[in-house]
């Protein structure tokens, strides 16, 4: 029993995802030299995949004049010689594995990336610790879906419709793992597709690195910050842009019933972004979310040459 006037102190316990938030928005506020940069194609900025897994072939998601939908793909098994369905992609590892994708092509200018040994780093450098085997098969699960996914995009202007129907990635070599156990296919190289690496170069939005890594487990997250670093700063100095939720709960509320309910999630979501993003002015109300021209996250880079 406790003495009177005696404390009981306990340890305050804090999760790997929140000191990962905490350590990264101390070191962006600090404006901290060795900060990375990402890169993520401007459409993918604008639109988002589902946030976990879907029964459903066919994925659509709508953002303004913008709408996307995904068809997912098949391959064929080099074991079996049988076409197998794989899943739409989904969750934070689909959209950290485009975002590398997008930050390698830019980087070094080339469309085609080695997965393999890079990705296991790419994971590492992440997490901060060598991924385990139940993390490096999620990330395949994630990036074989991704490889052979279609992808339409679609844009309405003056009534009338421009679309585009693309594979994102052209060409991947799958293999088959050595341990039977292990069912799932993984590419272990990716060529972007010539359109889609044409648009990158033209199209690549600048992205904190260490910020991406710090929201690595929350999908939501990832996209409120994306759209974020492509939006805010095309907002005209002086003339803020205010987006209704019902708006917002079309772009990002896939499995929301209820406007107040995402919007709850959402405002929760963006105070943590905006600790990962602090030159971000953003302003929330009731009825819509304004948005105030920001300088991006990070300033862009030149290229890295080939060697």
């Amino acid at each position: 029993m406790k003495k009177e006037g005696e404390n009981s102190l306990h340890p305050i316990v804090i999760s790997p995802h929140r000191l990962r938030l905490i350590d990264a928005a101390v070191s962006i506020a600090a404006g901290d030299d060795d900060l990375k940069i990402a890169y993520h194609h401007m459409v993918f900025c604008q639109t988002v995949l589902p946030y976990r897994h879907v029964d459903d072939r066919v994925w659509k998601c709508t953002n303004g004049s913008l709408s996307l939908a995904i068809e997912a793909g098949m391959v064929l098994d080099p074991k079996t010689q049988q076409w197998i369905n794989l899943p739409l992609p989904f969750g934070p590892k689909a959209r950290l594995f485009q975002i590398y994708l997008d930050t390698q092509a830019k980087l070094l200018d080339t469309p085609i990336i080695e997965l393999e040994g890079s990705m296991t780093s790419f994971i590492k450098k992440l997490q901060g610790n060598s991924p385990n085997g139940r993390e490096l098969r999620n990330f395949k699960t994630q990036a074989a879906a991704m490889a052979s996914a279609l992808f339409h995009f679609s844009t309405v202007k003056e009534g009338r419709t421009s679309q585009i129907d693309a594979k994102i990635i052209s060409n991947f070599e799958l293999w088959y793992p050595k341990d039977e156990r292990q069912l799932m296919l993984f590419p272990s190289m990716v060529r972007l597709s010539d359109e889609y690496f044409s648009s990158l170069r033209q199209n690549a939005v600048p992205l904190n690195y260490r910020a991406v890594a710090a929201m690595q487990h929350n999908a939501l997250m990832l996209d409120i910050y994306k759209w974020l670093a492509h939006r805010l700063f095309r907002v005209p100095a002086g003339n803020p842009t205010s987006i209704p939720w019902p708006f917002l709960h079309t772009q990002f509320g896939h499995g929301y019933t209820r406007i107040r309910d995402f919007r709850r999630d959402f405002i929760v979501a963006l105070k943590t972004v905006l600790t990962e993003y602090p030159g971000a002015r953003v302003e929330v109300d009731q009825t819509k979310v304004k948005l105030y021209h920001s300088k991006p996250p990070i300033l862009p880079k030149e290229p890295k040459p080939i060697v």
